[in-house]
């Protein structure tokens, strides 16, 4: 008795420590033993420069992971990942309670039985739905007439069943209505095999496409059909064939293959059905080429040959092909050519180029052209007649938001569709009337909780100074009530690479800290676009460093305006957001109680060196590529993984798929063994690897949401928050 008293006792004070983070040495994981790495010291020599990895022993090849028996080498990664998840289950187990509570209120907030807004096309609305318990949805159609019948296309709760990772890829009707080609992937590779299905009798063809990107397009004759395959090893889209309905697939014809190792092609139809297009592209240079729906077999033609620095995207309306491009337009501009005519001495602007103005899309119908542009870091709809007149942007009147337009298939139609959401509105489908601007929401996202308004909560739109004197917005939300002090916790977010935008729209999910005194911040960094093309171009190449101190001057300023402290502010970031984390955790740690790296993008210079991993050769023109020196010893200066030192890091969880084709799971993994190795603190160090998922996490509706429970219970944890 009295033994179980003592032991009774030293639990109770276990657990109200851990609910204490000013006391760092009552951590429950620091009395559970954590998984120590074998080191194999391998020397990376280059430009005379010798880097010493002793993990370097945990990347596998795809044969070796494929294999049925693992080997020794093989076994030893299955191990310590392994440990790994047993570490981090362990260390996070008092924690279960709590995730649980979070999944279920994540899940709560989503409605079971939901379906999308149908869009219409070719005498079919078309839409998806799912039914309640089912994590897979419903893709369906329905004939435009009056009692039309529901058509089942894709059964994804039937289909998914035995599989612990199911994808379905893009899927596309052919012109007649009657057949439906569509992509699966089974391993979270995105190598997808390209299935068809005769939609008048359910049955399926023979035809099966292997290797593929999963893109469907369809020639206007009904059976022939033009498909992207992938390089095995580097999973790069080289090739693009022609496969004709019930032939043999190996005797498929080759009709392009980009043999430029940096770049990648993909194939499209314009919205206009009248051409299919194969476009070739990598981060500085596009080409695009054409044929006519109709003459499948016809002569493939160039409309503008590729060139270093330029830029441009083609659709096709009436007798013209319209071109967005960077030529002499930084920030792009909108011209056009005849058909007959296509290259770049012939373009003629439609809107010209504007130094304060991106212009980021744009859609084509028979009065009237819609731009998406952004304007002061947000994105904004410009409707105008082709005549010039009732030129005007759409109003929207939060301070932060995110607006789009969405399926516009119908040429000639006065209503735009477009997409609005912001920090406190759920995403909204509104159709807009193009000369009567009227506005009809025809959908908006359902927040499953009674307590749910918008209206208790508050968006604001800040600007840190950045060190070298540029401002950079921040996006914020947090519930109405709540102080800003430094006792106030607050997660930071950000990605900041390839020119993609970090944006200020709604998350259900978020709601679970903002409930609970959380402020969500948001920071529009250097390397995105929110501010226009110069924006990318400041956090790219040898100027990558100012995402990473960017982003620590945005937590910097929000410390001093008394929003938190660097005792209850958090960050989190994922893939290319991965290595911002991983970079401002070198830079900067005393800034963070906590930080997330998702599937982070950590080991720099090893992965860029290899031309065999997956996304290595067209990724040069957006990190550098290592084998010149100076690119080589400015990515030295900042990857995560080589930058790793004896000192006190902040509280981190890191994640990975073994599956991830885009940011290999031998990086996280061996950069918390590193980390572990090196690091002088007792801080919490976890990481959660999934071993049948890649980059995106799990395929079902909601299983992803159990590592976003995951993610929470991590944060509210250190605050010692148990509900």
């Amino acid at each position: 008795m009295e033994n179980k008293t003592i032991f009774s006792l030293l639990i109770f004070s276990m657990l109200f420590l851990a609910c204490n983070p000013e006391k760092p040495e009552s951590r429950p994981h620091q009395s559970i033993e954590a998984p120590v790495a074998q080191k194999v010291a391998k020397e990376l020599t280059a430009h005379g420069d010798t880097r010493i990895d002793n993990y370097f022993w945990m990347r596998l090849s795809d044969t070796q992971k494929n294999a049925e028996t693992p080997d020794a080498q093989t076994q030893d990664v299955l191990d310590y990942l392994k440990a790994e998840n047993g570490y981090k289950d362990a260390a996070m187990r008092h924690t279960e309670g709590l995730q649980k509570k979070l999944y279920d209120e994540i899940v709560g907030r989503v409605k079971k039985d939901d379906s999308s807004v149908p869009y219409s096309d070719n005498g079919y609305s078309y839409y998806t739905r799912y039914e309640e318990g089912m994590d897979y949805a419903l893709y369906c159609r329905k004939k435009l007439e009056d009692n039309a019948q529901e058509e089942i296309m894709l059964n994804g709760p039937e289909m998914a069943k035995g599989y612990s990772y199911y994808g379905i890829g893009s899927r596309s009707v052919s012109p007649d209505n009657t057949l439906l080609a569509y992509g699966i992937d089974t391993v979270s590779r995105r190598r997808y095999v390209i299935y068809f299905k005769n939609l008048e009798t359910g049955e399926m063809l023979s035809d099966k496409l292997k290797n593929t990107s999963g893109g469907t397009v369809w020639a206007n004759d009904n059976k022939t059909f033009f498909y992207a395959s992938k390089d095995p090893v580097t999973l790069r889209q080289d090739k693009i064939y022609k496969h004709v309905l019930g032939t043999d697939p190996s005797q498929d014809e080759l009709v392009f293959e980009e043999k430029d190792e940096t770049f990648s092609c993909f194939v499209f139809k314009s919205r206009s059905d009248k051409y299919i297009m194969i476009g070739s592209d990598q981060t500085l240079s596009t080409e695009y080429r054409y044929v006519a729906a109709n003459t499948p077999n016809g002569e493939w033609k160039i409309i503008q040959p590729r060139e270093r620095d330029l830029e441009y995207s083609v659709d096709h309306y009436d007798d013209h092909f319209y071109i967005r491009t960077n030529l002499d337009a930084t920030n792009f501009r909108l011209v056009k050519t005849p058909v007959t005519t296509t290259t770049k001495e012939n373009w003629v602007d439609v809107i010209p180029h504007r130094q304060d103005i991106l212009l980021q899309s744009f859609v084509v119908f028979k009065d009237h052209l819609v731009l998406q542009e952004r304007v002061n870091g947000l994105r904004t709809i410009r409707v105008m007649k082709w005549n010039g007149d009732n030129d005007h942007y759409i109003e929207f009147n939060d301070p932060a938001y995110l607006s789009y337009p969405t399926t516009n298939l119908d040429f000639d139609t006065n209503i735009l569709r477009y997409e609005y959401t912001s920090l406190t509105t759920p995403k909204s489908t509104v159709e807009y009337h193009m000369d009567t601007k009227e506005q009809t929401v025809l959908k908006q996202e359902e927040v499953l909780d009674p307590n749910f308004s918008k209206d208790n909560y508050v968006s604001e739109r800040i600007y840190a100074t950045a060190r070298d004197g540029v401002k950079i917005p921040i996006s914020i939300v947090y519930k109405k009530g709540v102080e800003k002090n430094a006792d106030t916790p607050l997660l930071l977010y950000s990605y900041g690479s390839y020119g993609s935008s970090s944006e200020p729209s709604f998350s259900s999910n978020r709601l679970s800290l903002l409930d609970r005194g959380f402020i969500y911040a948001m920071a529009h960094i250097r390397g995105g676009q929110e501010m226009g093309r110069y924006w990318y171009e400041d956090g790219k190449l040898l100027k990558k460093k100012n995402t990473f101190t960017d982003f620590i001057d945005c937590g910097q300023h929000l410390v001093n305006e008394g929003f938190t402290s660097p005792r209850h502010m958090y960050a989190i970031g994922g893939s290319a957001g991965g290595l911002l984390m991983g970079a401002i955790m070198n830079m900067k740690p005393e800034l963070w109680n906590g930080v997330v790296a998702a599937v982070p993008f950590v080991d720099v210079i090893s992965t860029m060196m290899d031309e065999t991993i997956p996304l290595t050769t067209f990724e040069f023109d957006e990190w550098g590529n290592p084998k010149n020196k100076e690119y080589y010893e400015y990515m030295k200066s900042y990857s995560p993984y080589d930058n790793v030192e004896a000192k006190a890091y902040p509280n981190t969880l890191i994640t990975t798929g073994y599956w991830d084709s885009q940011v290999q799971y031998w990086e996280p993994a061996k950069w918390i063994a590193k980390l572990r190795e090196l690091k002088t603190d007792d801080n919490l160090l976890i990481m959660d690897c999934d071993m049948e998922t890649g980059h995106g996490g799990a395929s079902g509706r909601f299983q992803r949401y159990k590592r976003t429970a995951l993610y929470y219970a991590f944060m509210l944890d250190l605050e010692g928050m148990k509900e």
